[in-house]
């Protein structure tokens, strides 16, 4: 199995891995996500560390069972040969109604078939009011192509 662009990475095709990362998160489907990392991928997300497909598909589940209505947004920060690091947001709320917006960062490393195998993200929770949302779009579902990336704007 392959998922392409490959590395090398130019910025064109880095920011377009970013985007096809962000549409697949957006989905909310942990299946569909998780074949777009190795087998054998490692990750840790926020205090948690596993490997492997199994245990993606198991904590994404997890996430969007706690996570409604998720809305996320990823924008290129930097990029070498095989390695992506993005910035990005996301908005969503609890079971009690109480609207989030997660902020961090992550960094990626891809094997030669364009498959990532690690995954590091740091994440910190701010809680907004709910008409402070910002990211408004159908979900699930892609972020619409009239709808900005961060840009420039760091909060």
């Amino acid at each position: 199995m392959s998922r392409p662009p490959f590395p090398p990475f130019t910025r064109e095709t880095a920011a377009q891995k970013a985007r096809m990362a962000e549409d697949g998160w957006n989905s909310r489907d942990p299946v569909k996500v998780s074949l777009a990392y190795t087998e054998d991928s490692v990750w840790r997300n926020r205090g948690e560390f596993f490997q492997g497909r199994p245990a993606i598909v198991a904590f994404l589940t997890r996430k969007w069972e706690k996570e409604h209505d998720y809305r996320l947004i990823k924008d290129l920060w930097a990029f070498t040969e095989n390695r992506i690091a993005v910035r990005f947001q996301y908005e969503w709320h609890d079971d009690a109604g109480t609207w989030h917006r997660s902020y961090g960062n992550e960094q990626w490393e891809f094997d030669d078939a364009g498959l990532m195998r690690r995954r590091e993200a740091s994440i910190n929770d701010v809680v907004i009011a709910e008409k402070d949302r910002r990211f408004l779009w159908p979900a699930p579902g892609p972020r619409p192509a009239d709808v900005q990336g961060l840009g420039t704007d760091p909060f």
